[in-house]
């Protein structure tokens, strides 16, 4: 697996010339254009790093991680026709493949996406790692909200003087791995998201899968507001389960970000400070062994994280990232290793 992922990555290489092309064509996107020219079938090669120390202050201990090491490829085959593959070499040390879907856009506003992708649901979570503001994802991002599927998914955006986007879509509900179970459950994941004014974003989703023999349904509001050198957000999520298998899980993410422009050396300083929680979850599968009851997979807590960002260049592209994370547990939690207070020093590079 590694050998031939090599040599697809290898052989790729001479693309990555022409992959930045003016259409910036990274999840795929139409083309417009009556007919595609030989230029235009040349596929775009991106890629994310990042490689992060992190040290916690509680085991006095600490560790270097390459978090992410992406590829993605993506192109058009017909202007209304476009493709995206992505694969991660290292995740944590594992290889992953995450994204792998043809996008159609069959009227205008409209897009039919059909293939393994993220589904339609939260803020945070569809933040793909160059975006993140922060080294760690938001608990909503990583444990209670974060579902990579294979299903399919159609997105319009309504010709208004508001700008409204939906989404919305049907899946396995069994992740990337499970693709060969027959399912006889409807799965799905669906988004709103409202533009009233400039630099203002409301998003509503609603996402109900069943992973085993328990339903899961999650509601998830949020916004966010860009001004000046500010990004301010917000986000709540709540999920249940069907016939009361596990007690209802709510988590909460909200932060600030102030940008501070530089002349020297980099572009610019971001301060941010973030707040999330989460109450205790599971992941609907695990069991007891002796009741069959639902477990706790993810203990209730509550995180402080306090950070500095330097921008090489323009934002997303070249972060250095320093962060501080304070976790605050109920009594009778258990924390993991990976979830306690320590000092994260991330170099994220997008290309």
């Amino acid at each position: 697996m590694r050998k031939s992922t090599w040599i697809l990555l290898i052989a790729l290489l001479p693309l990555a010339a022409e992959a930045q092309s003016s259409y910036n064509n990274e999840d795929g996107k139409k083309i417009e254009k009556g007919k595609l020219e030989n230029k235009d079938y040349w596929p775009e090669i991106h890629g994310t790093i990042r490689s992060k120390y992190e040290y916690q202050t509680t085991m006095k201990a600490g560790r270097f991680e390459v978090r992410n090491a992406r590829i993605s490829v993506t192109g058009n085959v017909l202007p209304i026709v476009a493709y995206k593959a992505e694969i991660d070499l290292s995740d944590e040390g594992n290889i992953k493949m995450l994204d792998a879907y043809t996008r159609l856009f069959p009227v205008k506003g409209m897009t039919v996406t059909a293939g393994q992708m993220r589904v339609p649901f939260t803020i945070d979570a569809h933040r793909s790692p160059h975006q993140q503001y922060f080294a760690n994802r938001s608990f909503i991002a990583k444990q209670v909200g974060n579902v990579r599927d294979v299903g399919v998914t159609l997105g319009y955006t309504f010709p208004t003087d508001i700008p409204i986007t939906v989404e919305g879509g049907l899946y396995n509900g069994s992740g990337l791995t499970n693709q060969k179970e027959w399912h006889k459950e409807v799965n799905y994941s669906a988004k709103a998201q409202f533009f009233p004014v400039k630099g203002l974003n409301l998003t509503m989703s609603v996402q109900s899968i069943q992973p085993q023999e328990v339903r899961v349904q999650s509601y998830d509001i949020g916004a966010y507001y860009e001004f000046g050198h500010f990004h301010v957000e917000s986000e709540y999520l709540y999920k249940q389960y069907s016939d009361n298998a596990f007690r209802d899980v709510q988590a909460v993410n909200t932060f600030i970000n102030y940008d501070l422009p530089l002349k020297k050396v980099f572009n610019k300083m971001s301060f941010l400070l973030r707040y999330d929680m989460m109450t205790d979850q599971s992941d609907a599968k695990t069991t007891d062994k002796e009741t069959g009851a639902l477990i706790v997979t993810d203990y209730k807590r509550q995180r402080l994280t306090g950070g500095i960002t330097f921008s090489l260049s323009k934002a997303f592209r070249t972060d250095l990232r320093l962060n501080y994370e304070k976790y605050f547990y109920a009594k009778n939690s258990i924390a993991k290793e990976s979830e306690r207070d320590k000092v994260v020093v991330e170099l994220m590079m997008r290309f």
